[in-house]
């Protein structure tokens, strides 16, 4: 199997995101969840368009659309390391909690995992 000539660009961060949308995959394959495509630079342009169109800086990288006893979805911001979510994460954030969404950031796999099993399980969130 030959190596994609792209992985060499990837951040730990992206490797992160990659590992949680895998295994929401292919744990819970019937489970509509997406990676939400905000980070990265953008010319002018791509900035201008972006807001023109609604987009929306710092929605948290994974979205679960599965509602539960609980909660009407789960969104997922992930980090690495010591880093933690920007101003406009945090908001988006409490934004979604007040929806009553599960809205969480996280900083290493198995949490994120956890956090993902408990919602899809229908268990509550400590």
């Amino acid at each position: 199997m030959h190596k994609n000539p792209f992985d060499k660009y990837l951040t730990k961060e992206d490797r992160l995101q990659n590992a949680v949308m895998t295994y929401i995959q292919t744990q819970y394959p019937d489970v509509f969840a997406i990676h939400v495509p905000n980070e990265g630079r953008r010319t002018p342009f791509e900035r201008y368009k972006f807001k023109y169109l609604g987009g929306v800086s710092g929605v948290p990288d994974i979205l679960i659309f599965h509602k539960n006893d609980f909660k009407a979805g789960l969104a997922l911001e992930l980090k690495v390391g010591y880093n933690k979510p920007t101003p406009n994460q945090q908001k988006c954030l409490k934004t979604l909690e007040n929806a009553n969404w599960g809205a969480y950031w996280v900083n290493n796999f198995d949490d994120a995992k956890k956090i993902i099993d408990q919602h899809l399980k229908n268990e509550t969130n400590n």
